[in-house]
Protein backbone atom coordinates (compact mmCIF):
# COMPACT_ATOMS: atom_id res chain seq x y z
CA UNK A 1 0.00 0.00 0.00
CA UNK A 2 0.98 3.76 -0.51
CA UNK A 3 2.00 4.47 3.01
CA UNK A 4 5.21 6.52 3.78
CA UNK A 5 5.62 4.39 6.77
CA UNK A 6 7.12 1.30 4.78
CA UNK A 7 9.87 3.73 3.45
CA UNK A 8 10.51 4.59 7.29
CA UNK A 9 10.37 0.94 8.42
CA UNK A 10 13.16 0.25 6.12
CA UNK A 11 15.29 2.45 8.58
CA UNK A 12 16.74 0.40 11.60
CA UNK A 13 16.24 3.91 13.40
CA UNK A 14 12.34 4.28 12.91
CA UNK A 15 10.18 6.22 15.38
CA UNK A 16 8.52 4.19 18.31
CA UNK A 17 5.17 5.53 15.87
CA UNK A 18 6.30 3.08 12.84
CA UNK A 19 7.40 0.35 15.35
CA UNK A 20 4.30 0.44 17.05
CA UNK A 21 1.85 0.32 13.72
CA UNK A 22 4.40 -1.89 11.50
CA UNK A 23 5.14 -4.57 14.68
CA UNK A 24 1.94 -5.07 15.32
CA UNK A 25 1.13 -8.66 13.60
CA UNK A 26 3.07 -7.88 10.98
CA UNK A 27 2.74 -11.84 9.45
CA UNK A 28 -1.64 -11.29 9.93
CA UNK A 29 -0.92 -7.95 8.01
CA UNK A 30 1.39 -9.35 5.10
CA UNK A 31 -1.29 -12.31 4.59
CA UNK A 32 -3.86 -9.82 4.44
CA UNK A 33 -2.70 -7.06 2.00
CA UNK A 34 -1.03 -9.78 -0.52
CA UNK A 35 -4.72 -11.52 -0.75
CA UNK A 36 -6.24 -8.33 -1.20
CA UNK A 37 -3.42 -7.58 -3.73
CA UNK A 38 -4.24 -10.72 -5.31
CA UNK A 39 -7.78 -10.37 -5.62
CA UNK A 40 -7.42 -7.32 -7.09
CA UNK A 41 -4.59 -8.18 -9.39
CA UNK A 42 -6.93 -10.95 -10.72
CA UNK A 43 -9.82 -8.71 -11.67
CA UNK A 44 -8.28 -5.87 -13.20
CA UNK A 45 -6.36 -7.94 -15.58
CA UNK A 46 -9.82 -9.85 -16.19
CA UNK A 47 -11.56 -6.77 -16.81
CA UNK A 48 -8.34 -5.44 -19.02
CA UNK A 49 -8.75 -8.39 -21.43
CA UNK A 50 -10.56 -8.40 -24.55
CA UNK A 51 -14.23 -9.55 -24.48
CA UNK A 52 -16.20 -11.23 -27.07
CA UNK A 53 -18.91 -8.70 -28.88
CA UNK A 54 -21.07 -8.79 -31.82
CA UNK A 55 -19.66 -8.43 -35.26
CA UNK A 56 -19.22 -4.89 -36.55
CA UNK A 57 -18.99 -3.92 -40.06
CA UNK A 58 -17.27 -0.72 -41.36
CA UNK A 59 -13.85 0.24 -40.96
CA UNK A 60 -11.57 -0.46 -38.03
CA UNK A 61 -12.78 1.33 -34.81
CA UNK A 62 -9.86 3.65 -33.26
CA UNK A 63 -10.52 4.12 -29.56
CA UNK A 64 -10.64 7.35 -27.76
CA UNK A 65 -7.51 8.16 -26.22
CA UNK A 66 -9.36 8.67 -22.63
CA UNK A 67 -9.35 4.95 -22.92
CA UNK A 68 -5.68 5.26 -22.96
CA UNK A 69 -5.37 6.97 -20.33
CA UNK A 70 -7.86 5.25 -18.62
CA UNK A 71 -5.68 2.13 -19.03
CA UNK A 72 -2.72 3.52 -18.22
CA UNK A 73 -4.20 4.24 -14.48
CA UNK A 74 -5.43 0.65 -14.44
CA UNK A 75 -1.65 -0.39 -15.44
CA UNK A 76 -0.16 1.69 -12.79
CA UNK A 77 -2.60 -0.28 -10.39
CA UNK A 78 -1.49 -3.23 -11.53
CA UNK A 79 2.00 -2.29 -11.25
CA UNK A 80 1.58 -1.64 -7.86
CA UNK A 81 -0.43 -4.31 -6.54
CA UNK A 82 2.28 -6.74 -8.08
CA UNK A 83 4.59 -5.22 -5.95
CA UNK A 84 2.46 -5.32 -2.96
CA UNK A 85 2.31 -9.65 -3.87
CA UNK A 86 5.69 -9.88 -4.69
CA UNK A 87 6.67 -7.86 -1.38
CA UNK A 88 4.15 -9.65 1.36
CA UNK A 89 5.15 -12.59 0.03
CA UNK A 90 8.74 -12.08 0.56
CA UNK A 91 7.79 -11.28 3.61
CA UNK A 92 5.86 -14.27 4.75
CA UNK A 93 8.32 -16.46 3.53
CA UNK A 94 10.89 -15.48 5.08
CA UNK A 95 9.94 -13.91 8.64
CA UNK A 96 14.04 -13.55 9.79
CA UNK A 97 14.05 -10.64 6.91
CA UNK A 98 12.38 -8.08 9.36
CA UNK A 99 14.00 -8.91 12.35
CA UNK A 100 17.62 -8.20 9.92
CA UNK A 101 16.54 -4.83 8.74
CA UNK A 102 15.64 -3.73 12.93
CA UNK A 103 19.19 -4.98 13.72
CA UNK A 104 20.66 -2.22 10.99
CA UNK A 105 23.60 -4.62 10.31
CA UNK A 106 25.87 -2.51 8.06
CA UNK A 107 27.55 -5.36 6.44
CA UNK A 108 24.34 -7.04 5.63
CA UNK A 109 22.23 -4.64 3.49
CA UNK A 110 20.65 -6.58 1.14
CA UNK A 111 17.59 -7.23 3.16
CA UNK A 112 17.09 -3.28 3.78
CA UNK A 113 17.73 -2.95 -0.20
CA UNK A 114 15.06 -5.03 -0.55
CA UNK A 115 13.30 -2.90 2.00
CA UNK A 116 13.22 0.06 0.03
CA UNK A 117 13.06 -1.25 -3.51
CA UNK A 118 9.61 -2.95 -2.69
CA UNK A 119 8.65 0.24 -1.04
CA UNK A 120 9.97 2.59 -3.52
CA UNK A 121 8.31 0.35 -6.81
CA UNK A 122 4.78 0.47 -4.67
CA UNK A 123 5.18 4.27 -3.99
CA UNK A 124 5.90 5.22 -7.28
CA UNK A 125 3.28 3.60 -9.38
CA UNK A 126 0.15 4.51 -7.04
CA UNK A 127 1.60 7.96 -6.90
CA UNK A 128 1.53 7.94 -10.51
CA UNK A 129 -1.95 6.44 -10.64
CA UNK A 130 -2.85 9.62 -9.16
CA UNK A 131 -0.94 12.07 -11.19
CA UNK A 132 -2.77 10.32 -14.58
CA UNK A 133 -6.09 10.54 -12.11
CA UNK A 134 -5.24 14.41 -11.74
CA UNK A 135 -4.52 14.46 -15.73
CA UNK A 136 -8.09 12.85 -16.58
CA UNK A 137 -9.55 15.47 -14.53
CA UNK A 138 -7.99 18.32 -16.71
CA UNK A 139 -7.97 17.14 -20.14
CA UNK A 140 -12.06 16.32 -19.32
CA UNK A 141 -12.11 19.92 -18.69
CA UNK A 142 -9.98 21.42 -21.34
CA UNK A 143 -11.40 19.30 -23.94
CA UNK A 144 -15.30 20.75 -22.92
CA UNK A 145 -13.63 24.28 -23.22
CA UNK A 146 -11.77 23.36 -26.71
CA UNK A 147 -8.18 23.73 -25.27
CA UNK A 148 -6.91 20.23 -25.55
CA UNK A 149 -5.08 18.91 -28.53
CA UNK A 150 -3.71 15.69 -30.08
CA UNK A 151 0.18 16.78 -28.40
CA UNK A 152 -1.98 17.12 -24.69
CA UNK A 153 -1.02 13.04 -24.14
CA UNK A 154 2.65 13.96 -24.68
CA UNK A 155 2.62 16.67 -22.01
CA UNK A 156 0.70 14.24 -19.75
CA UNK A 157 3.15 12.05 -19.98
CA UNK A 158 5.69 14.25 -19.35
CA UNK A 159 4.26 16.21 -16.35
CA UNK A 160 3.05 12.63 -14.34
CA UNK A 161 6.14 10.35 -15.15
CA UNK A 162 8.49 13.43 -14.54
CA UNK A 163 6.81 14.22 -11.42
CA UNK A 164 6.44 11.13 -9.87
CA UNK A 165 9.88 10.71 -10.52
CA UNK A 166 11.23 13.47 -9.18
CA UNK A 167 9.14 13.66 -6.19
CA UNK A 168 9.86 9.98 -5.33
CA UNK A 169 13.51 10.35 -5.19
CA UNK A 170 13.65 13.60 -3.99
CA UNK A 171 11.56 12.02 -0.45
CA UNK A 172 13.42 8.91 -0.51
CA UNK A 173 16.79 10.17 -0.62
CA UNK A 174 16.23 13.21 2.36
CA UNK A 175 14.35 9.91 4.06
CA UNK A 176 17.71 7.78 3.90
CA UNK A 177 20.05 10.32 4.75
CA UNK A 178 23.37 9.78 5.19
CA UNK A 179 22.45 6.20 4.34
CA UNK A 180 19.86 3.46 4.78
CA UNK A 181 21.55 1.67 7.51
CA UNK A 182 22.12 5.15 9.77
CA UNK A 183 18.99 7.20 8.98
CA UNK A 184 18.95 10.48 10.80
CA UNK A 185 16.44 10.58 14.09
CA UNK A 186 14.05 12.56 14.35
CA UNK A 187 10.62 13.92 12.70
CA UNK A 188 12.19 16.72 10.59
CA UNK A 189 14.15 14.66 7.68
CA UNK A 190 10.69 12.43 7.15
CA UNK A 191 8.93 15.61 6.50
CA UNK A 192 9.62 15.70 3.03
CA UNK A 193 9.16 12.13 2.11
CA UNK A 194 5.53 12.48 4.00
CA UNK A 195 5.17 15.26 1.64
CA UNK A 196 5.93 14.01 -1.35
CA UNK A 197 3.65 11.14 -0.45
CA UNK A 198 0.88 12.76 -0.18
CA UNK A 199 0.97 15.71 -2.34
CA UNK A 200 -1.07 14.42 -5.40
CA UNK A 201 -3.31 11.75 -3.66
CA UNK A 202 -4.76 15.28 -1.54
CA UNK A 203 -4.59 16.93 -5.14
CA UNK A 204 -7.03 14.42 -6.46
CA UNK A 205 -9.05 14.54 -3.82
CA UNK A 206 -9.89 18.36 -3.74
CA UNK A 207 -8.95 19.93 -7.17
CA UNK A 208 -10.67 16.89 -9.28
CA UNK A 209 -14.01 17.27 -7.87
CA UNK A 210 -14.19 20.69 -8.27
CA UNK A 211 -12.66 19.81 -12.29
CA UNK A 212 -15.58 17.50 -12.80
CA UNK A 213 -18.07 19.41 -11.40
CA UNK A 214 -17.23 22.50 -14.17
CA UNK A 215 -16.98 20.07 -16.94
CA UNK A 216 -20.69 18.63 -16.13
CA UNK A 217 -21.86 22.11 -16.27
CA UNK A 218 -20.27 23.02 -19.78
CA UNK A 219 -21.43 19.65 -21.00
CA UNK A 220 -24.81 20.73 -19.93
CA UNK A 221 -24.42 24.01 -21.67
CA UNK A 222 -23.04 22.18 -24.70
CA UNK A 223 -26.25 19.98 -25.13
CA UNK A 224 -28.94 22.72 -24.49
CA UNK A 225 -27.19 24.24 -28.37
CA UNK A 226 -28.04 27.24 -29.86
CA UNK A 227 -31.85 26.04 -29.61
CA UNK A 228 -31.74 27.03 -26.23
CA UNK A 229 -33.77 23.49 -25.50
CA UNK A 230 -32.76 20.96 -23.15
CA UNK A 231 -34.94 17.49 -23.90
CA UNK A 232 -34.68 14.25 -21.79
CA UNK A 233 -32.34 12.32 -24.00
CA UNK A 234 -29.83 15.32 -23.15
CA UNK A 235 -30.89 15.26 -19.72
CA UNK A 236 -30.20 11.41 -19.00
CA UNK A 237 -26.82 11.99 -20.76
CA UNK A 238 -25.79 14.63 -18.49
CA UNK A 239 -26.50 12.56 -15.80
CA UNK A 240 -24.43 9.31 -17.30
CA UNK A 241 -21.71 12.07 -16.92
CA UNK A 242 -21.98 13.30 -13.97
CA UNK A 243 -22.74 9.64 -12.59
CA UNK A 244 -19.21 8.45 -14.02
CA UNK A 245 -17.42 11.58 -12.72
CA UNK A 246 -18.85 10.56 -8.99
CA UNK A 247 -18.25 6.94 -8.91
CA UNK A 248 -14.16 7.77 -9.65
CA UNK A 249 -14.27 10.20 -6.91
CA UNK A 250 -15.92 7.38 -4.72
CA UNK A 251 -13.79 4.74 -5.52
CA UNK A 252 -10.71 6.99 -4.67
CA UNK A 253 -12.16 8.17 -1.32
CA UNK A 254 -13.09 4.90 -0.06
CA UNK A 255 -9.45 3.78 -1.24
CA UNK A 256 -7.42 6.43 0.21
CA UNK A 257 -9.18 8.16 3.28
CA UNK A 258 -7.94 5.67 5.42
CA UNK A 259 -4.47 6.42 4.93
CA UNK A 260 -4.99 10.43 5.37
CA UNK A 261 -6.95 9.43 8.77
CA UNK A 262 -4.15 7.13 10.13
CA UNK A 263 -1.01 9.40 9.10
CA UNK A 264 -3.09 11.80 11.10
CA UNK A 265 -3.41 9.47 14.62
CA UNK A 266 0.35 8.60 14.12
CA UNK A 267 1.32 11.82 13.92
CA UNK A 268 -0.60 12.57 17.01
CA UNK A 269 1.22 9.54 18.62
CA UNK A 270 4.86 11.23 17.74
CA UNK A 271 4.06 13.84 19.53
CA UNK A 272 3.62 12.12 22.81
CA UNK A 273 5.94 11.52 24.90
CA UNK A 274 4.88 7.67 25.73
CA UNK A 275 3.36 6.11 22.22
CA UNK A 276 2.20 2.95 24.62
CA UNK A 277 0.47 5.47 27.39
CA UNK A 278 -2.91 4.30 28.93
CA UNK A 279 -4.27 7.47 27.63
CA UNK A 280 -3.37 6.54 24.36
CA UNK A 281 -5.19 3.58 24.19
CA UNK A 282 -8.44 4.45 21.75
CA UNK A 283 -5.65 6.43 19.48
CA UNK A 284 -3.70 3.58 19.33
CA UNK A 285 -6.88 1.07 18.56
CA UNK A 286 -8.17 3.56 15.38
CA UNK A 287 -4.74 3.52 13.97
CA UNK A 288 -3.96 0.17 14.06
CA UNK A 289 -7.75 -0.17 12.83
CA UNK A 290 -7.30 2.22 10.15
CA UNK A 291 -3.85 0.72 9.24
CA UNK A 292 -5.45 -3.14 8.19
CA UNK A 293 -8.51 -0.68 6.67
CA UNK A 294 -5.42 0.14 4.37
CA UNK A 295 -3.80 -3.34 3.36
CA UNK A 296 -7.10 -3.65 2.36
CA UNK A 297 -8.31 -0.98 0.38
CA UNK A 298 -5.62 0.41 -1.16
CA UNK A 299 -4.98 -2.54 -3.31
CA UNK A 300 -8.32 -2.80 -3.94
CA UNK A 301 -8.21 0.70 -6.26
CA UNK A 302 -7.55 -1.33 -9.44
CA UNK A 303 -10.58 -3.45 -9.43
CA UNK A 304 -12.61 -0.88 -8.52
CA UNK A 305 -11.92 2.02 -10.69
CA UNK A 306 -12.12 -0.57 -13.60
CA UNK A 307 -15.52 -0.97 -12.21
CA UNK A 308 -15.90 3.05 -12.08
CA UNK A 309 -14.80 3.45 -15.57
CA UNK A 310 -16.87 0.62 -17.35
CA UNK A 311 -18.41 -1.39 -15.10
CA UNK A 312 -18.44 -5.36 -15.04
CA UNK A 313 -16.76 -6.26 -18.88
CA UNK A 314 -17.89 -9.70 -18.09
CA UNK A 315 -16.07 -13.29 -18.06
CA UNK A 316 -16.40 -13.63 -21.73
CA UNK A 317 -12.78 -13.54 -22.95
CA UNK A 318 -11.96 -13.08 -26.53
CA UNK A 319 -7.84 -14.36 -27.78
CA UNK A 320 -8.49 -14.04 -31.12
CA UNK A 321 -5.79 -12.73 -32.63
CA UNK A 322 -7.72 -9.92 -34.85
CA UNK A 323 -8.33 -8.42 -31.12
CA UNK A 324 -5.04 -7.64 -30.15
CA UNK A 325 -4.18 -4.48 -31.64
CA UNK A 326 -7.20 -2.93 -29.98
CA UNK A 327 -7.82 -1.76 -26.65
CA UNK A 328 -9.33 -4.16 -23.96
CA UNK A 329 -11.74 -1.36 -23.30
CA UNK A 330 -12.88 -0.74 -26.53
CA UNK A 331 -14.10 -4.01 -26.84
CA UNK A 332 -15.65 -4.20 -23.34
CA UNK A 333 -17.48 -0.66 -23.96
CA UNK A 334 -19.34 -1.40 -26.53
CA UNK A 335 -23.56 -2.52 -26.40
CA UNK A 336 -25.15 -5.97 -27.29
CA UNK A 337 -27.07 -6.33 -29.88
CA UNK A 338 -31.02 -5.27 -28.69
CA UNK A 339 -30.25 -4.83 -25.07
CA UNK A 340 -29.13 -2.04 -22.67
CA UNK A 341 -26.37 -2.79 -20.47
CA UNK A 342 -24.35 -0.11 -17.53
CA UNK A 343 -22.05 -0.56 -19.49
CA UNK A 344 -23.03 0.82 -22.92
CA UNK A 345 -25.52 3.36 -21.31
CA UNK A 346 -23.71 6.40 -22.72
CA UNK A 347 -23.61 4.42 -25.73
CA UNK A 348 -27.18 3.98 -26.54
CA UNK A 349 -27.91 7.21 -25.10
CA UNK A 350 -25.26 9.42 -27.15
CA UNK A 351 -27.09 7.28 -30.17
CA UNK A 352 -30.48 8.59 -29.41
CA UNK A 353 -29.44 11.78 -29.03
CA UNK A 354 -27.73 11.55 -32.43
CA UNK A 355 -30.50 9.87 -33.90
CA UNK A 356 -32.76 13.21 -32.55
CA UNK A 357 -30.43 15.92 -33.80
CA UNK A 358 -30.52 14.02 -37.34
CA UNK A 359 -34.16 14.54 -37.15
CA UNK A 360 -34.48 18.12 -36.35
CA UNK A 361 -31.72 18.81 -38.81
CA UNK A 362 -34.12 16.88 -41.44
CA UNK A 363 -36.66 18.86 -40.41
CA UNK A 364 -35.42 22.43 -40.30
CA UNK A 365 -33.50 22.04 -43.17
CA UNK A 366 -30.68 23.60 -41.46
CA UNK A 367 -27.18 22.36 -39.54
CA UNK A 368 -26.47 21.91 -35.85
CA UNK A 369 -22.98 22.93 -34.24
CA UNK A 370 -20.71 20.46 -34.45
CA UNK A 371 -18.65 21.59 -31.72
CA UNK A 372 -21.44 21.03 -29.11
CA UNK A 373 -20.99 17.13 -29.64
CA UNK A 374 -17.65 16.41 -30.96
CA UNK A 375 -16.13 17.23 -27.47
CA UNK A 376 -18.47 13.94 -26.77
CA UNK A 377 -17.37 12.09 -29.42
CA UNK A 378 -14.49 9.24 -28.88
CA UNK A 379 -13.69 10.10 -32.77
CA UNK A 380 -12.26 12.85 -31.91
CA UNK A 381 -8.37 11.95 -30.73
CA UNK A 382 -7.67 14.31 -28.58
CA UNK A 383 -11.26 14.33 -26.95
CA UNK A 384 -11.03 11.99 -23.72
CA UNK A 385 -14.44 12.86 -22.53
CA UNK A 386 -15.56 8.72 -22.69
CA UNK A 387 -19.24 8.98 -24.45
CA UNK A 388 -19.06 5.95 -26.39
CA UNK A 389 -20.38 5.16 -29.93
CA UNK A 390 -20.69 2.24 -31.35
CA UNK A 391 -19.76 1.24 -35.19
CA UNK A 392 -23.01 0.32 -35.70
CA UNK A 393 -24.22 3.86 -35.41
CA UNK A 394 -21.59 5.71 -37.66
CA UNK A 395 -24.18 6.31 -40.16
CA UNK A 396 -25.91 8.68 -38.05
CA UNK A 397 -23.29 11.04 -37.44
CA UNK A 398 -23.24 11.60 -41.11
CA UNK A 399 -25.24 14.79 -41.78
CA UNK A 400 -23.74 16.56 -45.08
CA UNK A 401 -24.54 14.77 -48.85
CA UNK A 402 -20.56 15.07 -49.07
CA UNK A 403 -20.36 12.38 -46.00
CA UNK A 404 -19.11 15.24 -43.23
CA UNK A 405 -19.09 14.10 -40.16
CA UNK A 406 -21.17 15.26 -37.16
CA UNK A 407 -18.64 15.61 -35.03
CA UNK A 408 -15.26 16.45 -35.66
CA UNK A 409 -12.00 16.64 -33.42
CA UNK A 410 -11.18 19.81 -31.31
CA UNK A 411 -7.55 19.46 -31.99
Amino acid sequence: MASPRLETFCCPNRDPATEFITGFQPQLFSGISSCSAALSLAFTGLQLLPKHRPFRHGAPHKPASSLRILFIISLCDLLACAGMVVRSGVWLGSPGLISRISAGNSSDVWPQVFCVGGAMWIQLFFSASFWWTFCYAVDVFLVVKRSAGISTIVLYHMITWGLTLLLCVEGVAMLYYPSISSCENGLQHAIPHYVTTYAPMLLVLLVNPLLFTRTVSAVTSLLKGQQGIYTENERRLGSEIKIRFFKIMLVFVVCWLPNIINEGLLFYLEMQDDVSAGDLKNVRNAALITWFIMGILNPMQGFLNTLAFHGWTGLNVDFSRQRRRELPWDSASTSLAGGYTPVAGSTLLYQSHVQEIKKNLSANGQQQPSDAISVLSEDSESSTVEIHISSEQREFEDVKPNGASLGVSTG
